[in-house]
């Protein structure tokens, strides 16, 4: 997978002399590793843009389908160096972890040196998408240069210091960044909406951090009753979980405010004509959750129902269309229990994106929690065929569990070995709950 691209000597003699645009001419392929674009950026004098994805990234094929193409993402290419990091793949792991990346999709633009100049965190319109990249290529700042603009007054860096934070889930050092800064500038700055609102952000990712039920609820609330946006999915997934283990009136009464926000949310931004917020998924499935846990069976059912006919709506029966609402209705349709119509279904979406393992493996892992090992076997087998990294031991585990359920031991340890070898020592974990399958 490493390459690194072979410059004659006359074209290393000129590199100096030539500029970013010629530079990007001379040699415009894509780099192969983040190392690779580093170094290009170096010599070209370019920052690099880093696209974190996975092939089971749901709202990576959002924005493979709706954002990065078109001029306006041939501009961002001559701009700054793109390069893809897969997240099931070794490099993309390690950079995820140096970086501090938790979400998928995640935009990082680095400088020539390897700085970070600032991150877009989740799939976003094309209405959103360009003018915050665009933004970062042109006036891009490291966090020490964010903070050393902050400490001089300006509040715009103060909030930009406590968003970069919070993008990487430093809730922690994001509030004592804000703490050390003098008493006159902290209660300036928290009267700017931005300010407050990252805050308790921060609050709410530090509470995360250490499994504190009762801050996350805290925190929570406080971020969902300001205008957070297509964010408040998120924060209300924290919320939920975070009071599981209350009793169930109390919890109830805890989570009955927030249905009117959410019910104006979905209506007004995401089952719409031309939803304003990209993560229609996350939307949908959370109103469900939450009218369920308020004892609207109906409620939850109605928002499934009008989801899947609007998906379905949109797609006009070619699910290659769209690769991001096609994936959707699948999640629509598991959520809703129509048992009948989402095995067709994935049978459908096996046809339709037969190039990697994701639809045979999920569909061969529903056959297998139905106690149908034999008829997933061949399904896990194809997904096996296309699976890499760390999605073919995801993949191994589940061929494992269906042979052992078989009472094929021996087939059960020839594949761990195999996978295990091909593998090497990256994926440790996932490695080590194969073997543990395998002895269970």
């Amino acid at each position: 997978m490493m390459r690194n691209p072979v410059r004659s000597l006359t074209l290393a003699l000129l590199l100096p002399l030539l500029s970013p645009a010629l530079l990007h001419a001379a040699d415009d392929r894509e780099p192969a590793t983040i190392a690779d674009a580093l170094q290009a950026a170096e010599q070209q004098h370019r920052p690099v843009l880093v696209d974190f994805q996975a092939v089971w990234c749901y709202s990576c094929y959002y924005m493979a389908s709706h954002v990065l193409n078109g001029p306006a993402w041939e501009a961002v290419n001559r701009k700054a160096i793109v390069v893809a990091a897969d997240a099931d793949s070794p490099d993309g792991q390690a950079w995820m972890k140096k970086l501090k990346v938790s979400f998928l999709p995640s935009y990082v633009v680095l400088d020539e040196h390897g700085n970070e100049l600032g991150r877009i965190a989740a799939e976003q319109p094309r209405e959103k998408f360009y003018p915050q990249v665009n933004a970062i290529l042109a006036h891009g700042d490291t966090l020490d240069g964010l903070k050393a603009r902050a400490l001089k007054g300006s509040t715009e860096a103060v909030a930009g210091v406590l968003q970069a934070y919070q993008a990487r889930g430093e809730g922690d050092a994001g509030l004592a960044w804000f703490a050390s800064l003098p008493a006159a500038q902290q209660q300036a700055a928290r009267k700017e909406a931005s300010v407050s609102l990252a805050l308790d952000q921060l609050a709410l990712a530090k509470a995360k951090a250490v499994d504190d039920a009762h801050a996350v609820i805290a925190s929570a609330q406080k971020v969902l009753a300001q205008d957070v946006g297509c964010l408040r999915p998120y924060v209300l997934d924290d919320l939920l979980e975070a009071s599981d283990k209350l009793p169930a009136a109390q919890r109830k009464a805890l989570l009955a405010p927030q249905r009117q926000p959410l019910d104006a949310y979905v209506n007004s931004q995401v089952l719409v004509a031309k939803p304003s917020c990209a993560d229609q998924r996350s939307a949908v499935l959370a109103s469900a959750d939450l009218d369920e846990l308020l004892g609207d069976t109906a409620a939850a059912n109605t928002v499934l129902d009008r989801a899947i006919g609007l998906t379905r709506q949109r797609l006009g029966g070619n699910l290659a269309s769209d690769r991001n609402l096609a994936d959707n209705l699948r999640a629509y349709l598991v959520r809703a229990k129509r048992t009948t119509e989402l095995d067709d279904y994935q049978h459908q979406l096996i046809a339709a994106y037969p190039d990697d393992y994701v639809y045979a493996y999920r569909y061969g892992r529903s056959l297998l929690d139905a106690g149908k090992p034999a008829d997933a076997l061949p399904y896990l087998a194809q997904a096996a065929d296309k699976a890499y990294g760390a999605n073919r031991l995801a993949v191994a585990l589940q061929q494992v569990k269906a042979l052992k359920a078989l009472h094929r031991e021996d087939e059960a340890k020839k594949l761990v070995a195999g996978v295990l070898d091909a593998n090497g020592p990256w994926f440790p974990k996932q490695a080590a709950a194969l073997k543990s399958a395998l002895s269970a």
